[in-house]
């Protein structure tokens, strides 16, 4: 084997298959990386692929290099990615001498041991395609939702993500008991009627949507035990969780509540401000006001307190306090991006659901819905 390559596209390349790759196996070979080249029509081009995996997922990535020779060899990933990063700019040649793997350019050259690929696994192959979705869309809709996503892993089901088909939408939902988040966005199905209802980690998901760029179309394939995704010579599996996330529709069915609207960018920067005096997880307080068409936040207790006031409107209810944990409400605020939060209340220690400024009913095949249990808020 031998290819040469511009080090910034082979950095990028390792890097992104290197992201499933173990910290610790007891297996050495799953450490490592497979380069595989193989030759273009004479003009000079060709094609490496670098895969990655472990026992949970795998990743694939192609790019353009020269190869010279085509071939395959397993190294050690983080190595190779270590070596990557100190090399000079400019073209870097790679090629298997004997039982090494050497790289070098501008002067620099380092060698690699080789590992067995006899004892290299073979890569889990892409399930059913299923559709595509936009990923752009598809990036900020995970993001939306993974903050909600558990952190516990006695409880494997709640540290992921459902990932649900109906038709032309996609549904992502995550939570962790104590919040619940729901995005809804249009794809476009393989074939009519599609439809599916599966679990896949918050980690790797979030990881997979933000490394699959920014343009274009992201192909979602699935299967009883794995989901796959492939974007632009990128393509990655992870294996689902066993289980299901409790149904969001009732929960989300909120009767006869209140109804606040107040600027989103001022009421996350508020929340920020107050929680500065809020003592673990004491709770920052809002109190709507009808008559005063404001929400005043408050945290903290005794002297060490700390409040603001915001202009807001408020229907179905003169005044109504709620309080919130600081870090679930942050975390809300910053998922949404439009200029304004409409949030339907029930009262202390009940649900709240916050959903867009624009939102009337949370209908509609793009749409972003946080449910947050409200605490009994504390004198201040």
């Amino acid at each position: 084997m031998e290819f040469r390559i511009e080090r910034s596209a082979l950095t990028e390349a390792v890097s992104w298959a290197g992201r499933v790759l173990p910290v610790r196996s007891p297996v050495p070979v799953l450490g490592g990386l497979l380069l595989d080249t193989e030759a273009g029509s004479g003009d000079g081009t060709g094609r490496l692929r670098i895969s990655g995996l472990d026992y949970e997922a795998s990743a694939r990535i192609d790019v353009e290099a020269e190869v010279l020779r085509p071939g395959k060899v397993l190294v050690m990933g983080r190595r190779l990615l270590d070596i990557c990063k100190v090399l000079p700019d400019g073209p870097v040649e790679c090629a298997v001498e004997g039982s090494r793997f050497t790289v070098s350019g501008d002067g620099a050259r380092f060698g690699l041991s080789v590992l067995p690929l006899d004892d290299y696994p073979a890569l889990p192959p892409l399930p059913q395609v299923r559709g595509a979705v936009d990923a752009e869309l598809f990036a900020a809709a995970v993001a939306d939702v993974a903050v909600a996503a558990g952190r516990d892993d006695t409880l494997p089901v709640l540290t992921g993500i459902r990932l649900g088909l109906d038709g032309d939408t996609m549904t992502l939902a995550a939570t962790d008991r104590y919040r619940f988040a729901v995005r809804t966005l249009p794809w476009k199905a393989a074939a009519p009627g599609e439809s599916a209802d599966v679990i896949v980690s918050a980690r790797r998901l979030t990881e997979i949507a933000r490394s699959l760029g920014r343009s274009g179309l992201v192909s979602v394939a699935l299967d009883a035990g794995s989901a796959g995704f492939e974007h632009a010579g990128m393509r990655t599996t992870v294996r689902l969780l066993e289980g299901r996330l409790p149904r969001h529709d009732k929960l989300f069915a909120l009767e006869d509540p209140a109804v606040a609207v107040v600027d989103r960018a001022r009421l996350t920067e508020a929340a920020k401000r107050v929680s500065v005096v809020a003592d673990g997880d004491s709770p920052v307080q809002m109190t709507f006001s009808r008559a005063d068409a404001s929400v005043t936040l408050r945290a903290g207790y005794e002297d060490d307190v700390a409040s603001q006031r915001l202009p807001a409107t408020l229907e179905g209810a003169e005044e109504l306090t709620v309080a919130f944990n600081p870090a679930y409400l942050a975390d809300a605020l910053a998922s949404f991006t439009g200029p304004a939060l409409r949030l339907q209340l029930l009262g202390a220690g009940q649900r709240a659901l916050i959903t867009d400024g624009a939102s009337t009913d949370g209908a509609g095949t793009d749409t972003h819905r946080h449910l947050l249990m409200s605490v009994r808020p504390q004198l201040v």
